[in-house]
């Protein structure tokens, strides 16, 4: 299923960079608020996890003041007990009175693609099929799993399905699906002060995410989608970010992004309105403390099928 692995762009240039980020101040902006930071009460991030039962469920946390938590929806029996070790973003698609769900996960040390359908009560539909297929093996050293699917506006513009993980040591791996096969792409080295990463911004040509660092550097990385391209990196703020595991964005207003960052330590969440990201420009405005407790192994964000990204 993967093939032709690529050599390694430029290992240590964004590792450089981000050091790099270390060394300067959370310069605090004082922009015009635009994008996301002036219009997030309208904006809401729908989370989904598995449970350590292996059941699957879904909530929407509402930018509203004070921030708002929609009931959670449980799924029994997707998964088995601890079986699923990282997971990708999640598409929903509404089918019938319920919701067809599909993603990438990592199970046993292999990666599989996912897909089960729920009925109006969250409940697996017997009518459709429930699948884990196995992709491929060797990804028992991985950090994280993202899956970015760009489905154009346009029908007659260029789509496609890219893969990203992260292993143990740093290195950072890109492929783009080929039918059923994926295509390595290129990928990085010296990554290993990266803590959470999250995409805000898909085109046809680049793809971008926010990641934070050990050192609390937050920092958004570019990639370009050509073969073997090297990521570069902007620093957004150089400090106070190294509290969060994860980082799960989505899009909000016409260019921001609502940014959530989960504390495993304290099992805690932080919601966070971000603007069109410009370097330390970028303005962030603090929403507060998400009012749930963050206990289950694995949190992803729940997309729709049509779903632009244009933080960045």
């Amino acid at each position: 299923m993967f093939r032709k692995t690529a050599s390694l762009a430029s290992a240590g240039v964004l590792a450089l960079a981000l050091g790099a980020a270390a060394g300067q101040s959370a310069q605090a902006s004082t922009s015009t608020q635009s994008g996301a930071a002036g219009t997030a009460a309208a904006c809401s991030l729908r989370l989904g996890s598995v449970t350590a039962n292996g059941a699957a469920t879904s909530r929407t946390i509402n930018a509203t003041s004070p921030i708002t938590v929609g009931g959670v929806r449980g799924t029994a029996g997707v998964f088995g007990p601890k079986q699923v070790q990282h997971s990708s973003t999640v598409v929903g698609t509404p089918l019938g009175s319920g919701e067809a769900r599909s993603g990438l996960t990592v199970i046993g040390g292999a990666l599989y693609a996912s897909s089960y359908v729920v009925d109006g009560q969250s409940q697996l539909d017997p009518h459709y099929p429930h699948n884990n297929l196995r992709v491929g093996g060797g990804w028992g050293n991985y950090r994280w799993i993202e899956q970015s699917i760009l489905r154009p506006a346009n029908a007659g513009d260029p789509a496609h399905t890219l893969l990203y993980g992260q292993r143990t040591d740093g290195t950072t791996l890109r492929w783009i699906a080929e039918g059923t096969s994926w295509r390595a792409t290129g990928g990085v080295g010296g990554l290993t002060t990266v803590k959470g990463i999250a995409l805000i911004s898909r085109t046809a040509t680049a793809e971008t995410f926010l990641a934070n660092t050990r050192t609390g550097a937050l920092v958004t990385v570019t990639w370009p989608t050509k073969y073997n391209a090297v990521p570069s990196s902007r620093v957004v703020r150089g400090s106070t970010w190294q509290g969060f595991e994860q980082l799960i964005a989505t899009k909000c207003g016409t260019n921001g992004t609502l940014l959530l960052g989960i504390d495993r330590d304290t099992k805690s969440g932080y919601l966070y309105a971000v603007s069109h990201a410009n370097g330390t420009n970028t303005v962030i405005k603090s929403l507060g403390k998400v009012p749930l407790t963050f206990s289950d192994p694995q949190y992803f964000r729940i997309a729709p099928k049509a779903d632009p990204l244009n933080g960045a």
